[in-house]
């Protein structure tokens, strides 16, 4: 019977036991990343183990060389980690959440790899290492070196209206999420908005976004937008940009003129209407004077006709005739009147001849 209880026992501590102990553990490590040189990469890495919960104080991750367990890029003992890796390596993750994420700043040429993951159990007492070590070298991250620091993008390009907002998105990709990019604009008025984004593309690599929104003049027409991003370790990249501002449509320079044409024109037009209307009315004015004249002259020159000229007021005047000296003889007596003592003279006798 004591064996029997025995053997039972040795059972259920099995079933118990074997979810944590057993080999039926995993880990997610990102296969290939690029890394900046002279900036820093994030190895993204999750572990999951079956069971219950094992708190972090329960475990140790360390990342090491896929041939060589004993040369390790992290360990949580410093002496352990090669000198060529001594101060660039950190765990980013709670190995209690399943987050064996791995830092490494400072990214040199020779930080290939291949890196790869190992989770021991220690005991609680005394922090030792038990047996149980589960490292997983057939999922191990390789590096890819890269010297070019990436150039942010711009977008959307588009041409701006004034008085109107513009959004102007400056975004670069990156694969350090602890240390993202920096990103500065060549303009940065008081009324302008600028928003900023970090989310994650794919396993990785994530994208540092800036958004900037302001109200553009005609003055900013052809001005230059510089978007600069700044990667740990002090690298630098730029990308520029022309805006274009779409000016108002002003057609002053054609209304004006069009109108100070019309405007003559009219002025004109009316300048003579005028013009002529006085110079009707004053012909008129002269045909009528000159009719009247020549009635009067008309009249006038029928007053003094040959069959008119002795009447007046419709009477007949007869001038008085005297006789012709021819027609009386002179007397004898002339001489002799003339000589006798008569002193008055008919004046009018001498001179009747004279108001022929």
């Amino acid at each position: 019977m004591d064996h029997e209880r025995k053997l039972k026992m040795c059972l259920v501590l099995a079933v118990i036991c074997s979810p944590v102990l057993g080999d039926e553990w995993t880990a997610d490590v990102v296969k290939s990343i690029d890394a900046l040189v002279g900036s820093c990469v994030v190895l993204p890495c999750t572990v999951s183990h079956p069971g219950t919960y094992l708190s972090t104080s329960r475990l140790r991750g360390i990342w090491h060389r896929k041939d060589k367990w004993n040369e390790n890029f992290y360990h949580e003992d410093s002496t352990k980690i090669l000198d060529s890796f001594k101060g660039r390596t950190k765990l980013l993750g709670n190995l209690g959440q399943n987050n064996c994420t791995l830092e490494i700043v400072q990214v040199k040429d020779h930080d290939n790899g291949p890196f790869c993951f190992r989770v021991e159990l220690v005991r609680k007492d005394n922090n030792e290492p038990t047996k149980e070590k589960f490292s997983f070298v057939e999922k191990c991250a390789d590096i890819k070196m890269i010297h070019d620091v990436p150039k942010p993008k711009l977008g959307p390009i588009k041409t701006a209206n004034p008085g109107k907002p513009y959004t102007l998105t400056c975004s670069v990709h990156h694969t350090c999420p602890s240390h993202r990019p920096q990103i500065k604009w060549s303009r940065e008025n008081k009324d302008d908005e600028i928003t900023e984004v970090h989310k994650p593309i794919h396993s990785g690599i994530w994208e540092a976004e800036s958004i900037l929104s302001f109200v553009p003049e005609e003055k900013d027409d052809e001005s230059e937008l510089i978007c600069t991003a700044t990667f740990n370790g002090g690298m630098k990249s730029e990308e520029k940009f022309t805006l274009n501002v779409k000016r108002i449509e002003n057609y002053n320079h054609i209304i004006i003129p069009a109108v100070a044409v019309a405007a003559t024109a009219v002025i004109f037009g009316l300048f003579c209407v005028l013009m002529v209307k006085k110079y009707k009315k004053r012909i008129q004015e002269l045909q009528s004077q000159d009719g009247s004249m020549w009635n009067r002259m008309s009249r006038l020159s029928r007053s003094i006709s040959p069959n008119n000229a002795n009447s007046c007021g419709g009477q007949t005047t007869n001038k008085p005739r005297f006789p012709s000296p021819k027609s009386q003889q002179k007397s004898n007596n002339y001489k002799q009147d003339l000589d006798d003592n008569d002193d008055y003279m008919n004046t009018a006798d001498l001179n009747i001849y004279g108001n022929v």
